[in-house]
């Protein structure tokens, strides 16, 4: 949460809506941000923290019914509520925000393309992206050597 909440800016510039949820509830969310987050990032968690009863965790797929949880993770939707990406991991191992705005960047720019490019593993902004189509089939690796 500290690491998104720091890069905020970053998601802003690319027109991103950050919402976290979990199933704690609103006093514990402010607690957390007061007491932990707030030290970690200046002014602390600048999004909406959401409180789920399950109900959002089950419809995600991330709701553990034994321990009463969502499990964590991070969902990126596009403008038409279409499920992109989704990561979620174990506790024990945090996620790499920078990678969430590279793949939202990336999503973007082929939206933005009318879905007439794709982009390569590890593409960033102005890289070259691949242009799909009948004649590009067995010869990708040439394109991938340019890239």
């Amino acid at each position: 949460m500290a690491a998104v909440a720091a890069k905020k800016a970053e998601f802003d510039a690319l027109g991103v809506q950050v919402l976290s949820v979990s199933t704690d509830s609103m006093f514990v969310h402010k607690m957390w941000n007061d007491e932990e987050l707030s030290k970690m990032v200046d002014g602390g968690v600048q999004f909406p923290m959401l409180s789920d009863n399950g109900e959002i965790g089950r419809k995600y797929g991330v709701f553990k019914e034994s321990e009463g949880v969502d499990m964590r993770g991070r969902f990126i939707i596009d403008p038409d509520g279409v499920i992109q990406a989704m990561e979620v991991l174990t506790p024990p191992v945090g996620r790499r925000v920078d990678e969430a705005l590279r793949q939202i960047q990336a999503f973007q720019h082929v939206r933005n393309s009318n879905y007439t490019e794709v982009t390569p593993a590890g593409w960033t902004p102005g890289k070259p992206t691949l242009k799909p189509n009948p004649e590009l089939v067995g010869k990708i690796w040439k394109e991938w050597k340019l890239s």
